[in-house]
């Protein structure tokens, strides 16, 4: 049997991780674990909208996406640091100001928070569009490769020497 919308809807599907960042240790309490939690669809794609731009191509036949990795990490764990009731630590627009902490803590959370909202490295590279994917060097290994009668464009075919 197929589940029913309300069983969907009330599916606790969002994972959270405790790390410990003794970094930040409170030196009232002593504490220093931060809860971490995955991002909900909706975050995703706030997220992915905010660190991704689209450009004129170089070749200016179209648009390609470009990777925006200013306040990339903070981006991110604006959205996934909650407390203890699940409730966001801080809001969007404080992502430069938790950015001011240490880059080598960040990428320590940052790391969590992508493995818990599903951002794989093979996810990250197809958000940034593989645009700085490098052409392929040497022959081709594949048994039978693609071919197309249109000109590619690197096709000298027709093109003057510019001087």
């Amino acid at each position: 049997m197929a589940l029913s919308r309300a069983a969907i809807v009330k599916a606790n599907d969002i994972p959270s991780e405790p790390v410990e960042v003794p970094e930040w240790r409170d030196p009232e309490t002593g504490d220093c674990t931060v809860i971490v939690r995955g991002l909900t669809g909706d975050e995703l794609d706030d997220y992915q909208a905010s660190i991704r731009q689209f450009r004129k191509s170089l070749d200016g036949r179209g648009m390609e996406p470009v990777l925006i990795q200013q306040g990339m990490h903070a981006k991110l764990l604006v959205k996934c640091l909650v407390d203890d009731n699940g409730e966001r630590l801080f809001e969007d627009n404080e992502a430069a100001e938790l950015g001011a902490k240490s880059g080598r803590v960040l990428e320590r959370l940052h790391d969590v928070a992508q493995r818990l909202s599903g951002l794989s490295d093979e996810e990250q590279e197809d958000m940034e569009g593989n645009s700085e994917t490098p052409a392929p060097t040497g022959g081709s290994t594949s048994p039978s490769p693609e071919t197309s009668d249109a000109p590619s464009p690197n096709s000298s075919e027709g093109s003057v020497p510019e001087s």
